[in-house]
């Protein structure tokens, strides 16, 4: 069973998120009040009676989640960077604690959840250097992506990457939606998987690299840009 529901004004969802995870709800809740539960239908019941709704909520698709979280909680700042270098690959870039966290992607990033995207974590970046377009050594770099994120998850960051799985929102010009970043090979350069989550934004079969080549801050491709 899965519910809609919403207070009528903002709600402590610290508290809404510690009741469900007591009941075994699973689903989401945001600061404004709006939650999505699902699980048995007295778990649910109770979680939409403990948020105080004038009704009872309506019904929604169960969407399949694995923990209750927290959303719409705003955490900074995303740039995914395409870049020729030595080798060509995207750069995924998240703000986190005043610097941009940093994953090389060999083929970008998926809207395809099946997908899973090999992503290196490199050297952190200063946010400075999100705006950087152009010529860079022998290659080139241009701003594919780029937005804001929420982070996800019942972990709170950077814990979350520090224990090796990240569950967070894009809200990108291409990338939109749940994404996850799962730690599978501890080095000194650790290895990850980019992996799209199933939502209303997810698309299978298809590459947004392929399809979206252009810069969302000139227009031009990598390959324009390269001459």
């Amino acid at each position: 069973m899965a519910l809609r529901a919403a207070a009528g004004g903002a709600v402590d969802h610290e508290a809404v998120a510690s009741r469900a995870r007591d009941l075994g709800v699973m689903g989401w809740v945001r600061p404004t009040g709006e939650v999505h539960a699902e699980g048995s239908p007295d778990a649910v019941e109770a979680l939409i009676a403990f948020l105080g709704c004038d009704d009872a909520g309506e019904r929604a698709k169960v969407e399949g989640h694995e923990q209750f979280g927290i959303r719409g909680v705003p955490a900074g700042v995303f740039v995914v960077q395409e870049h020729q270098a030595t080798a060509h690959h995207y750069d995924l870039r998240l703000e986190v604690d005043g610097v941009m966290r940093s994953w090389a992607v060999p083929k970008g990033p998926s809207l395809d959840p099946a997908v899973k995207r090999l992503a290196v974590q490199v050297e952190d970046h200063s946010l400075g250097y999100n705006d950087f377009e152009g010529t860079l050594g022998g290659g080139g770099v241009i701003v594919w992506d780029r937005g804001t994120y929420e982070q996800g998850g019942r972990v709170a960051w950077p814990e979350a990457l520090e224990r090796g799985h990240a569950v967070f929102v894009l809200h990108g010009e291409k990338l939109r939606g749940g994404f996850a970043l799962q730690r599978t090979r501890p080095a000194a350069k650790p290895q990850w998987l980019l992996i799209k989550r199933k939502d209303d934004e997810a698309r299978p079969g298809t590459d947004i690299a392929a399809e979206r080549p252009e810069s969302v801050a000139s227009g031009r491709t990598l390959a324009e840009l390269l001459g």
